[in-house]
Formats: C-alpha cells, sequence, structure tokens
C-alpha cells in the first residue's frame, strides 16, 4: 500500500505530495512532524488534563463509568492522561499505523495497557457492539483534530459522526467547545502575499513598470489560509479597522453539523482605509463553565500577553478578502465568516439582510492561475521592490545589447526584467503549462 507524504519544494516552498511504498521508513514522517511541538506544548496539556479530569469527575457524580473514546490519539497521551484522571477505560483511535504501533508500546510502556486499547483505523470504521472495536458507545469524547484554522484537519465531520455512531446521547467533550475570532485590517504587506501588484524597473530609458494582467487583480484568489506567527508582525505592518469580533462557535459535546454555513458579526470601523485582510484565531474551552480556557490569541488580543505560550502546531490564521474594499469609519458593516466541511473564508457585506446560516456563498476559486503557482511567500517575493531593484543591479552589471539570455525558473520575472534592460533575446522555461500560461499573460500585458 502507498501514502502519500508530503515535501517541501526548495525552488517553490510549496508542499508537494509524493508516493511512498510500504517499505519507507515512516518513522521520518512522524520525526519531522508537529508531534514533538504538541507534546512539549505545557499550557496545552495542562488545559486538556484539566479538562478531562473535570469531564470524569461529572461522570462519576451521576455513579457512571467514565469510558473515553480518544479521536486521533497519536503517542496516547490524552488516553493516559484519561486514565490517570480516573477513567475506567479508553479507546484509543489512531488512523495512521506506524503512529499506532508507537502508541501501543508507549502505552504498555508506562503500565495502561489494561486501561487503554488503541484501535488503527478511522474513527468513522469504528465499530460499537459485542463483536465491534468497542463494546458499547462511550460517554466521554476528547479529540486533538484542531489545526491553527480549527477545523481544516476533519474536526467536524469526524465530531459528526462520532456523535452519531459512537458516542452516548448525554456525553461530556473535552475540549467543551471552541470558538472563532476575527479582526479587520489594512495591510499592504499583507496583500502583497495576496495579489501582484505593480512592480517598477530603473532602466536606461527611464522608469518601466510591470503591470499586472487585469485577470490577475479581478481574481478572488484561494480560499487557503495563510497560518503565521501575527506576534512576530510588527504592528506598524497594519492598521486595525475593526475590534476583535466572535464570529461562531462551536458546542463539541452536542451534535455537530459539518454542512457548510455562514456567520455575519455586525461591526462600525475604528477607521477609514481599505479593508483587505482578516486575522483569525480561537480559543477552545476545556470545560461548560469556561473556566479552562486555551487561546490562540496573539499579544494584543490576549488577556494575559506575558503568559504567551510559543507554539509552532496552532499558529494564527490570515485572510484575504476577495477584493480590497474601502471602509468609513463610523459606517456600519457586515463581516461574513463562510465555512464548509474544512476550510473557512471571509467576505464583507454593507447591510445585514440575511440571517445566520441562511446564505453559503462559494468558496473563491482561482482563475487566474497565479494563486494555484504562487504560494503566499513567493507573492511576497516577487512584489519586494527592494528585490527587484537587487536583481535588477545584478543584471545590469552582465547585459548587454546583444545578450541572449535563458530564464530557467517557474514564475519568475526576471525574464521581463531582462528584456526591460535590454536584452536582445530571452527564453523562458515554465515547467508547467499552467506557469507557461500564467508567464504568457504577464509577458502580453507588460509594454516592450
Amino acid at each position: 500500500m502507498k501514502v502519500f507524504c508530503g515535501r517541501a519544494n526548495p525552488t517553490t516552498g510549496s508542499v508537494e505530495w509524493l508516493a511512498e511504498d510500504e517499505n519507507y521508513d515512516y518513522h521520518q514522517e512522524i520525526a519531522r512532524s508537529s508531534y514533538a511541538d504538541m507534546l512539549h506544548d505545557k499550557d496545552r496539556n495542562i488545559k486538556y488534563y484539566q479538562g478531562i479530569q473535570a469531564a470524569v469527575n461529572r461522570v462519576k457524580e451521576r455513579g457512571q463509568k467514565a469510558l473515553v473514546l480518544d479521536i486521533g490519539t497519536g503517542t496516547g497521551l490524552l488516553s493516559m492522561m484519561a486514565v490517570t484522571a480516573g477513567a475506567d477505560f479508553c479507546y484509543a483511535i489512531e488512523v495512521f499505523k506506524p503512529m499506532a504501533d508507537a502508541a501501543v508500546k508507549i502505552v504498555e510502556k508506562n503500565g495502561f495497557s489494561d486501561k487503554i486499547k488503541v484501535i488503527n483505523k478511522h474513527s468513522t470504521e469504528v465499530t460499537v457492539g459485542p463483536d465491534g472495536d468497542m463494546p458499547c458507545r462511550a460517554n466521554i469524547l476528547v479529540t486533538e483534530l484542531f489545526d491553527t484554522e480549527l477545523i481544516g484537519e476533519g474536526a467536524l465531520p469526524s465530531y459528526e459522526h462520532a456523535h452519531r455512531h459512537l458516542m452516548q446521547g448525554s456525553c461530556e467533550a473535552v475540549p467543551h467547545r471552541a470558538t472563532v475570532y476575527a479582526q479587520l485590517v489594512e495591510s499592504s504587506r499583507m496583500w502583497s502575499w495576496n495579489k501582484l501588484l505593480p512592480i517598477r524597473v530603473q532602466t536606461s530609458l527611464g522608469e518601466r513598470v510591470i503591470v499586472p494582467p487585469s485577470e490577475l487583480d479581478k481574481c478572488p484568489g484561494a480560499p487557503s489560509v495563510y497560518d503565521i506567527q501575527l506576534n512576530q508582525v510588527p504592528p506598524s505592518d497594519f492598521t486595525v479597522l475593526s475590534d476583535v469580533l466572535p464570529m461562531f462557535s462551536v458546542d463539541f459535546s452536542k451534535q455537530v453539523s459539518s454542512s457548510a454555513a455562514c456567520h455575519s458579526r455586525q461591526f462600525e470601523p475604528l477607521a477609514s482605509g481599505q479593508a483587505q485582510v482578516v486575522l483569525s484565531w480561537w480559543d477552545i474551552e476545556m470545560d461548560p463553565e469556561g473556566k479552562i480556557r486555551c487561546t490562540m490569541a496573539p499579544f494584543w488580543a490576549h488577556s494575559h500577553p506575558q503568559e504567551l505560550q510559543w507554539r509552532d502546531h496552532w499558529m494564527q490564521c490570515v485572510y484575504f478578502l476577495p477584493q480590497e474594499e474601502p471602509v468609513v469609519q463610523g459606517s456600519a458593516l457586515c463581516l461574513v465568516a463562510h465555512h464548509d466541511d474544512y476550510c473557512v473564508w471571509y467576505s464583507l457585506e454593507r447591510t445585514s439582510s440575511e440571517k445566520n446560516g441562511r446564505v453559503y456563498p462559494a468558496r473563491p476559486v482561482c482563475d487566474c492561475q497565479a494563486h494555484l503557482l504562487w504560494n503566499r511567500p513567493r507573492f511576497g517575493e516577487i512584489n519586494d521592490q527592494d528585490r527587484t531593484d537587487q536583481y535588477v543591479q545584478a543584471l545590469k552589471t552582465v547585459l548587454k545589447p546583444d545578450s541572449v539570455c535563458l530564464c530557467v525558473s517557474d514564475g519568475s520575472l526576471l525574464s521581463v526584467l531582462a528584456h526591460y534592460l535590454g536584452a536582445e533575446q530571452v527564453f523562458t522555461v515554465e515547467n508547467s503549462a499552467a506557469s507557461h500560461r500564467l508567464m504568457n499573460k504577464v509577458s502580453d500585458n507588460c509594454v516592450y
């Protein structure tokens, strides 16, 4: 059986998926993953243990056995926390076989084999009954199925299935609830990660400008989130246009729906400007009262910034509006969060005539090819005027009027720079038909 494994392309920086056979050492995938970062996330671990302990106590107080279902157990850490907290038995689900094998060894080494059963299946394949993987339904659901976007790892369909087929009707869940927050900002730097901007080239004949084709400018872009460490972004790089808005919440202790939905929040802009970017993050409450809370908020929105936990497995989100829109301070607008089962995207509306959940606009789809070929850092590189100036200076030292240039790259503008700087002929090699079409669009739009 072959499994797809992610690899970073050293040229483009994007992740490519390669098929590996059964002899591949998957332990390397585990070593390069975020498991270590998660396991060393002290704040996460403490909050999860406190939440699990409280859930076990609530079940015991009702005179019931504490039967735990841990979906996506990984190393088995949360299952071992559950047993340590007094759970009677725990079913630990892990679909990735090398990780499931590791969990079996870890559970055994720590002396929990009699109370933890590791099941190497996808949770949607787990069976319940006398001859099933679980003899009966569980009453405590423990999961860590979240990514920076919250739902990008399939949390919603996994919860939906678990409540319908694996959990008792009235169950506890750890975490109990998640809330997604958003803040509208203007940021020329962040916007340069999403759109091709005019690029100025100083030549012997004066300034020339590489103007993006209108097709690229009008493209709504891709809905893919850009996850970054917002705490590392200087406040001077963006202008805040709204307060922090709670966009939507998910109660994991009840039946969860993976159906598409939208959630609208009215607000009055704090300043006039160009609405371009939505910054977003989430927090999880481990208990129904919300006393045990783990937040991804950046420092300016954190209640105790001095207690910020550095983590790479959960960061903050940058979303781009389909088009930048002018906003006026004090004039009410609505920020709308849309989501399907795996993806979140945002839009800005002038009125709130529709109630939450009534309208489901389709996800933005890139129709210019650029967002499919260039990742966010690549957009930023191409739009970096200082970087372009350095390339121009370097090219000026080697180009002559009779120069014939060959540009071997992938979606690079070096060929246009070389032509603007006076090369007699320029050839560029693109490794895909899509990249070839994109560069033709850019080239055709340039005035030579």
